[in-house]
């Protein structure tokens, strides 16, 4: 999928801002938790993806809780990072009509398109895809 400038940005910042109203609703639920699952993949298969526990992995993060974070789900810290300095990043750019955060895009995605790291990356989702099918999440 080929993004433009534009797109990438709306993309991400919509995102973000969906993922920000999702960590509230988890925050501000029963005992701080949402009483509803999202995952389309665990609904209709009963296995979870290979992101399921990301929420509550970055909550746990949020709570300085990085250990419990790391156990959940080491996703749920790529997510937090993107999730921090991607809105920032986006209105600097907008800012200062830059395109840094388009041109790093375009860098990484040159990057994992290469099978030294491609294989690599699609090996650690999998094996962390295993290791939520065994915790049972």
């Amino acid at each position: 999928m080929l993004l433009t400038r534009n797109k990438l940005y709306l993309l991400l910042f919509i995102s973000c801002c969906l993922g920000y109203i999702w960590l509230y609703v988890n925050l501000t639920g029963p005992g701080g938790q949402s009483s509803f699952d999202l995952c389309l993949v665990k609904h209709v298969t009963n296995i979870p993806c290979p992101s399921c526990g990301a929420t509550r992995s970055v909550l746990s993060i949020m709570k300085g809780q990085m250990e419990k974070a790391f156990m959940i789900n080491p996703l749920g810290f790529l997510v937090a990072i993107i999730m921090l300095l991607s809105p920032i990043w986006i209105i600097t750019d907008w800012l200062r009509k830059e395109n840094t955060l388009f041109n790093t895009y375009q860098k990484i995605e040159v990057i994992l398109r290469k099978p030294l790291f491609a294989v690599p990356a699609i090996l650690l989702v999998i094996i962390n895809w295993l290791w939520n099918i065994s915790k049972g999440l």
